[in-house]
């Protein structure tokens, strides 16, 4: 994955990858701009999901207590 999709927040390689889809809809770019794009598209898709599983393991490890308040569980 290219170093500066790493960098990219989910919100913002988000939105990238829908201005991508868009285009590769609207049938308007060249087969090869279409065939960078979709890779393109295919690599922020995957920094979009590994950045939803490190929210989500965030969130499955935040416990609340029998008193109200909240913890972390302990990592394995």
């Amino acid at each position: 994955m290219s170093d500066n999709i790493k960098s990219l927040s989910f919100e913002d390689a988000l939105s990238e990858l829908e201005k991508i889809v868009r285009g590769l809809e609207g049938g308007q770019l060249k087969l090869e701009d279409a065939i960078t794009a979709y890779e393109r598209g295919a690599a922020l898709r995957q920094h979009c999901e590994a950045k939803l599983s490190e929210a989500e393991a965030r969130v499955q490890a935040i416990v609340q207590r029998s008193d109200g308040t909240l913890d972390m569980k302990p990592m394995d």
